[in-house]
């Protein structure tokens, strides 16, 4: 009788793992909080996205507006093309709205941050936004500082 219940412990423990394993997951790939309902597209062309993914979040002040729902490179700018899907609810943007990439802690992930402009015409879908910034690559900051450290040490003598 014991050896049952304890089968039905483990197998209660398995099942709790489990469904914990799919909360994370479900997290981790940004399902969890996905909206099915009516949105718009803007577009914002970046030098360099970094490690930007398709549907990473698109936010402004902290709180999540859309998704990043297409990544292409453009061959005639020579930019990397991303496409957003903005919730309808969000429709109050101005057309001098800034598109930064952005990374979410210090090894978190990346996503599009948006900060709105003051022009009294709001964006609307199928919109460029002009004004974007670059993701940091953290390998290109380390050589900026390595090659001005050695600079600064050849001046020095």
């Amino acid at each position: 009788m014991t050896s049952r219940k304890i089968e039905i412990l483990v197998g209660l423990f398995v099942a709790a793992g489990i469904a914990a394993f799919f909360m994370l997951a479900m997290s981790v790939s940004n399902m969890s909080s996905y909206s099915t309902g009516e949105t718009y597209e803007i577009k914002a062309r970046f030098d360099n996205i970094g490690g930007l993914k398709v549907r990473s979040p698109v936010s402004a002040g902290g709180v999540t507006i859309g998704r990043v729902s297409n990544i292409q490179y453009n061959s005639e700018s020579y930019e990397a093309e991303v496409s957003m899907q903005i919730e309808a609810k969000y429709d109050k943007f101005p057309i001098d709205t800034a598109a930064s990439i952005l990374t979410s802690g210090l090894l978190g992930e990346q996503f599009v941050g948006f900060e709105p402009g003051a022009e009294e015409e709001f964006l609307q879908g199928g919109d460029v936004i002009d004004l974007t910034q670059s993701a940091l690559v953290l390998e290109q900051i380390i050589g900026q500082f390595l090659y001005s450290m050695a600079d600064d040490s050849g001046e020095a003598e």
